[in-house]
């Protein structure tokens, strides 16, 4: 049975929920919300990816998440998917309890690399166009196929098992909406058949590749049938009470 991981932004900015859970009691209860409705796993971020998004120094993103973590990782151990790039982040997060690192930019950094392999946590490896920033990729396309997207996440999943992080704890994201055309993020949905010795984590939720409609459940619930079908074992999602509804 595929596995639903909730999103859950802390951000001011996001583009489908910025603002509504930056205070920590309310981001607290949405995730005992998206537990309930059904999420195995609940991924928080404190920086907002949308294209122009504010960039946050590590001291900021930790003034956002602390209050939050500590309450929901010893409450949900093993649980929470902290979406980051900075390992001082991360560092501080597996002082409350262990936590799935969540790395938008695919572990580019040495450091975090060291770190996640001395933890022996549990990653999902985002794809990001070589040598791109987030914001970079919003602005252009320089991905355009799905062998790229294929060959630079099994690098970084070869690089991190070298170091010692097995591969049951290695989860592959190709990042839908990051440096890619509409037609190319529609083809990342069947991205699981192209590595079946990984688990795929499929995060289309609400993106612009799904059309005018994509705020609504239909077009997403479209997304998620192709993406299962082709053997994905997360699928990140808004919306997780729809999805476990549609899918069950």
């Amino acid at each position: 049975m595929v596995q639903l991981v909730g999103i859950l932004n802390v951000t001011p900015d996001s583009f489908s929920d910025g603002g509504n859970f930056l205070i920590p009691e309310a981001a607290i209860k949405q995730a005992e919300q998206l537990f309930a409705d059904g999420a195995s796993i609940v991924d928080i971020g404190a920086e907002s990816t949308r294209p122009n998004a504010e960039a946050l120094t590590e001291i900021r993103e930790w003034e956002r998440l602390a209050p939050i973590l500590k309450i929901l990782v010893s409450k949900y151990p093993g649980k929470m998917s902290l979406d980051t790039y900075h390992s001082a982040t991360v560092k501080r997060a597996w002082e409350i309890g262990p936590v799935i690192v969540n790395d938008v930019t695919g572990f580019k950094d040495p450091v975090m690399r060291e770190l996640v392999a001395s933890l022996q946590a549990t990653v999902i490896i985002s794809h990001l166009p070589s040598g791109m920033t987030i914001q970079q990729a919003h602005e252009t396309t320089p991905a355009d196929s799905v062998q790229q997207i294929k060959d630079e996440l099994l690098a970084r999943a070869t690089m991190l098992e070298e170091m010692g992080l097995s591969r049951d704890n290695i989860i592959l994201d190709p990042g839908i909406g990051f440096g890619k055309t509409p037609e190319l993020n529609t083809e990342l949905l069947t991205f699981a058949k192209y590595v079946p010795q990984y688990q795929v984590m499929i995060g289309y939720s609400r993106k612009r590749f799904l059309g005018e409609t994509r705020m609504q459940l239909e077009p997403n619930i479209q997304a998620a049938k192709i993406a299962i079908k082709s053997g994905a074992v997360y699928l990140r999602v808004h919306d997780v009470k729809g999805h476990k509804r549609e899918l069950s």
